[in-house]
């Protein structure tokens, strides 16, 4: 027995029996022609209804359509045309409005009647179970009826299963009320919340695969051993998704369910303690799939999510971010993510505490940033730069807040005491996410230097919110200074000198102090500046050398009684004589750029001689001394006198070992 769909005035359902209908029963646009014994004897209440209007002939099935509207008068007359038709013909016409689950869950229940076999799967059992509730098929009335059929299943395989029991709560949302008042909703958030937690096999297919018992909905399974790794070595082999991609897979489920729905099921995962790998991850998951353009990465949306609106978009993103665990997790949420939902936030413009919250979030874990992570569009017409510039500076001070001031001291006095003891200390390890940061801001700087509304105390500021210990060398900092300068020509001597002051020469390699002594675009204090730093460390350097092969001569005196200890000495000085013969010809090249500075300056005297002889006079009339003593005067430091000669061809006569001044 069957029942076939045929199509008439609009769409009807006939029973093809062979018998003629007895009963019509509507539900929202379709018409069931069926026979009121098979109804009748599951459900009560069709059974009170057809009994009510067999003692009663006269009532009309117009009496349940109370949302008619008063103005469709001649649609009216023809229904009580065709009632009184069908009276004739002894059909019992009955009218379901606000039947649960619509026409598709009203045939199936037919069906049921009928003795049909009914398939009940995760999607249908929990409108089932309500239009059992909503029909009076219970167990009471008729042995083995709709609504115990319904509650097994559900115990038995929906909600042994978190992908199931996914699929039952999305169904819960279409019949609602009712499902709300039978408990069914929350059975299955609970379900979901109890195995949120399990990563195992256990997760697809709704029973455990370990060893020993573990809880499985209301009972236990116990697994043997063996068992359990034949079906561990059979999802190896057979290529089953590993625990991680099942984890994935749920999470991708989640997806599907309405905003209210799932803020419930996070508040009930949160309220078992789940771990915060799980609960950010199906977050992340779920902003993915229901904010469109979220991703940079992956433009596509969930087939079945609707485009939300900008108020929902808005709600749902600060629902995430707000139950986004505070404290850095691992392999679950990328940084790049997480500033994708940062310029989400901003073009929603969504609250101030989310915004605060997603920042400090990234700064937990700001190392594992990139450049283009950082190059964030300014989305607000009040700033004028290009990039949002303040939002970095924010990120950057949060995340120093978390290094906490005791570890960037104890980072300084590492270094400090390594450097007393004579042996300096590898620098990557002294804070190694900070010199990462400390890279990544030196290379944002550089990118943002080019805009030409970028303000000179903005980016010094920027420069200078980092510790000296973050920057082992400021070549790249050198490097975003010499850019800013080249885009912003205007700069007054006052603001280049506060711009070139962030730098700290002490700490440039040897190539960028080359290119440094041959900038135009740096002020001249800070030229006069490089190149002291660089004698001064090239003075320091070979008074080691010195030192050094002093100390390491008497050791050749007594190489024959002190053996291996000897040897280890003439290597000593041998490597000192090597050292200080490249020392020898740093200094050559740093006397050809003094040469080149006293050239420039005789050409500059010569011009303004041209333009203004008495001025020229007055600065002949001056002491006489080299350039460099009157650019030392000017900036307020000196030289050492005995660093740099640049008419002799050697700067230091080296000594001679104590051991060949003795008689």
């Amino acid at each position: 027995m069957a029942l076939e769909k045929l199509s008439s005035k609009g769409q009807a359902w006939f029973c093809t029996t062979g018998l003629p209908s007895d009963v019509v029963i509507e539900v929202g646009e379709m018409s069931f022609h069926l026979h009121k014994f098979p109804l009748m004897s599951k459900s009560k209440k069709l059974h009170q209804m057809i009994t009510e209007r067999e003692k009663n002939p006269r009532v009309r099935k117009g009496a349940s359509k109370e949302g008619e509207e008063e103005g469709e008068i001649e649609e009216e007359e023809e229904e009580e045309e065709e009632e009184e038709e069908e009276e004739e013909e002894g059909l019992h016409c009955i009218s379901l409005p606000d039947f649960p689950g619509g026409s598709e869950i009203f045939e199936a229940a037919a069906k049921f009647c009928y003795g049909v076999k009914v398939e009940i799967t995760a999607w249908s059992a929990v409108p089932l179970r309500c239009a059992a509730e909503y029909l009076e098929m219970t167990e009471e009335f008729a042995e083995d009826n709709l609504d115990s059929r319904t509650e097994r299943f559900l115990a038995q395989s929906v909600l042994r299963s978190i992908k199931d029991s996914i699929r039952a709560l999305k169904s819960c949302e279409d019949v609602s009320p009712l499902a709300e008042d039978l408990g069914l909703a929350q059975r299955c958030i609970d379900s979901i919340a109890a195995r949120a937690g399990s990563s195992d096999l256990s997760s697809l297919f709704g029973w455990p695969i370990t060893e020993g018992a573990v809880a499985a909905g209301e009972g236990e399974t116990k697994i043997p051993s063996s068992a359990a790794a034949l079906w561990n070595g059979i999802g190896r082999k057979s290529g089953i998704r590993s625990s991680a991609a099942a984890v994935d897979s749920w999470f991708e489920d989640l997806a599907i369910l309405s905003l209210p729905t799932y803020k419930r099921v996070i508040s009930a995962m949160r309220a078992r303690d789940l771990s915060s790998e799980v609960i950010e991850g199906s977050l992340i998951t779920y902003a993915r799939r229901s904010i469109p353009g979220l991703s940079r990465s992956s433009r596509r949306r969930h087939s079945s999510a609707p485009l939300a609106s900008e108020p929902e978009q808005r709600e749902l993103l600060e629902t995430v971010v707000s139950n986004l665990p505070p404290e850095k997790t691992t392999g679950l949420t990328t940084t790049r993510f997480l500033f994708g939902l940062l310029r989400t936030v901003n073009i929603l413009r969504a609250s101030e505490a989310s915004r605060t919250a997603l920042e400090r979030k990234i700064a937990s874990q700001l190392e594992q940033a990139t450049l283009d992570d950082l190059l964030m569009p300014s989305y607000s017409y009040l700033v004028e730069t290009l990039y949002d510039v303040d939002c970095v500076e924010r990120i950057l001070h949060y995340f120093l807040e978390n290094l906490g001031e005791s570890s960037a001291i104890t980072a300084v006095e590492e270094e400090v005491g390594a450097g007393e003891a004579g042996v300096r200390a590898p620098p990557g390890n002294i804070n190694r996410p900070l010199q990462i940061v400390g890279k990544l801001i030196d290379a944002y700087l550089s990118e943002i230097a080019s805009d030409a509304n970028l303000k000179p105390d903005k980016f010094c500021d920027l420069a200078l919110a980092l510790p000296d210990h973050a920057r082992v060398f400021d070549d790249g900092l050198y490097r975003a200074v010499d850019i800013y300068l080249k885009a912003h020509p205007g700069l007054t001597e006052e603001e280049k000198e506060k711009v070139s002051g962030v730098i700290d020469c002490q700490k440039l390699t040897l190539e960028a102090c080359t290119h440094a002594a041959q900038n135009e675009r740096l002020p001249l204090r800070a030229v006069v500046q490089v190149l002291f730093f660089e004698q001064l460390q090239l003075r320091r350097a070979i008074a080691g050398t010195i030192l050094a092969a002093e100390d390491a001569a008497p050791a050749e005196v007594v190489e024959e009684e002190v053996g291996p200890a000897a040897r280890r000495e003439g290597d000593t000085w041998r490597a000192a004589v090597r050292e200080n013969q490249v020392l020898r010809l740093d200094m050559d090249s740093m006397r050809s750029r003094v040469h080149e500075l006293e050239r420039e300056c005789s050409s500059m005297r010569k011009a303004i001689e041209k333009i203004d002889p008495r001025r020229a006079e007055r600065t002949v009339e001056r002491p006489q001394g080299s350039w460099g003593s009157l650019v030392a005067r000017r900036i307020g430091c000196r030289f050492p006198t005995q660093v740099c000669d640049s008419h002799q061809r050697t700067v230091v006569a080296p000594q001679k070992p104590r051991i060949e001044q003795s008689p």
